[in-house]
């Protein structure tokens, strides 16, 4: 989560040991928990009322769809690893040998 790794982890905990001492530390803890799930009902209510706003179409919308990665990744990306059934496997001429050609293409 966020590239942070289990070393990472145990070094900023060690911090705020130090820093805020072991006595005031679950306190904080129990504070970012408050204030994660408060920030994530707070996303889930957003959602809900963009789904009610946009009408019945938009009510299962997942808010990833909309990131414009995630649409390039879903049309564009996908599509290139897997081959048309319609394509020839493309060879190595020999030299002297001439490209196909495509009269319709030009």
């Amino acid at each position: 989560m966020f590239g942070v790794g289990v070393p990472e982890m145990f070094v900023i905990a060690l911090v705020a040991m130090l820093v805020f001492g072991p006595d005031k530390l679950p306190d904080l803890a129990r504070q970012a928990g408050k204030f994660v799930r408060t920030v994530r009902q707070m996303a889930e209510n957003a959602k809900d009322d963009l789904g009610r706003e946009m009408g019945e179409d938009f009510s299962g919308i997942d808010l990833k769809d909309l990131d414009p990665r995630e649409i390039v990744r879903k049309n564009f990306l996908e599509d290139l690893d897997e081959k048309p059934a319609s394509t020839k496997e493309a060879r190595i001429l020999r030299p002297g040998e001439t490209p196909p050609f495509d009269p319709e293409s030009t």
